[in-house]
């Protein structure tokens, strides 16, 4: 048998599909009334803080340093809030489900993409499970809610689809942040859903609204927008808005629900977002490394090496992610 090696031109499209998500302000006890929400509307803040930080020469300095203190650090940016009587945010987006995992967006060697298919779709037919399941559980925690979610009094997430009479509720504090399943009925009844639009059967198009009681009029944290080179003394914080309305970048969304990656090390404490090489930027760090990232993976398991189960599951959720691992490209969101 030839060895299977990467084909030159290789892409995987997203499986899962957030849209961006839309911030409301309106108060906890009319949770069940959807009139009663106002959109959240982005403003400017215009602040003269006190200086915090300073170059190693200005604090050798004390002449320099004392200087640098009594100048003004003006701070001029987009903030939001909720509304002064209200004291509760609701964050709504859809989730589009796809099918297709075992077969490549893009592949030029004929070779490979067989391989790959009836590898990828023996997974699909018996282990799909603990993916959806992950998935499931961090819609459940309402982790996409990121900064939103510190400190709140209560979260609850509501997921609709129309095979449901109902829509699912989940209490988020129920669910831990380090953790990345449960045998909750609800989780497993999303799980399931889940499942069925990544493996085919049927197109899965979710509802989720979450809804954050923080107290009135709390601020609130959508997406930042990078904006590089800004010019001094020009606004520094520019938030994302859609038609004015606060929001969030679907790609944040993304990121919190493949926070599913505790396989990386045998006592790892916290999940971390699926990438290649298990990077975390915030810390700035890798953690998987070349033995255990995903190309390395993925050409061991074609190849007929030795791959456990959490590999495999590794892998496939690289493939959910989607992307562009051909040898002559990058890897790319």
């Amino acid at each position: 048998m030839t060895d299977i090696n990467l084909p030159s031109v290789l892409a995987f499209d997203r499986k899962l599909e957030p849209s961006d998500a839309l911030m409301f302000s309106g108060n906890w006890s009319e949770i069940g009334d959807d009139k009663k929400w106002s959109p959240i509307e982005l403003f400017e803040r215009r602040n003269r803080a006190v200086k915090s930080n300073f170059k190693k020469e200005v604090l050798d300095d004390e002449e320099k340093l004392q200087e640098a203190i009594r100048e003004a650090n003006l701070s001029w940016g987009d903030d939001a809030a909720l509304a002064h009587n209200n004291d509760t945010l609701k964050l709504s987006f859809s989730l589009r489900v796809v099918s297709g995992i075992e077969k490549p967006s893009v592949c030029n060697d004929i070779n490979f993409e067989s391989c790959f298919r009836e590898q990828v779709n023996g997974y699909v037919q018996s282990n799909l499970s603990e993916l959806a399941n992950r998935y499931a559980y961090n819609i459940a925690n309402g982790r996409f809610l990121w900064r939103n979610r510190v400190g709140a009094l209560n979260i609850k997430v509501f997921v609709s689809h129309p095979t449901l009479k109902d829509p699912l509720k989940f209490d988020s504090y129920d669910f831990e942040l380090n953790q990345t399943n449960s045998d909750n009925g609800d989780v497993i009844s999303l799980s399931s859903l889940i499942s069925t639009g990544l493996s085919g059967s049927e197109s899965v198009l979710l509802k989720v609204s979450a809804f954050v009681q923080l107290g009135e009029g709390q601020r609130v944290w959508p997406s930042q927008e990078m904006v590089l080179n800004s010019p001094k003394g020009e606004k520094s914080r520019h938030l994302f808005s859609l038609n004015g309305q606060a929001a969030m970048h679907c790609e944040k969304i993304g990121n919190a629900l493949r926070t599913i990656d505790n396989w990386f090390a045998a006592n790892a404490s916290d999940p971390i977002a699926v990438e290649a090489y298990g990077s975390v930027t915030q810390r700035g760090v890798a953690y998987r490394s070349s033995r255990n990232d995903f190309k390395t993976l993925l050409l061991r398991w074609l190849n007929g090496g030795d791959v456990s189960l959490t590999d495999k599951h590794f892998v496939v959720a690289m493939l959910i992610r989607g992307g562009v691992f051909g040898e002559s490209g990058g890897d790319e969101e």
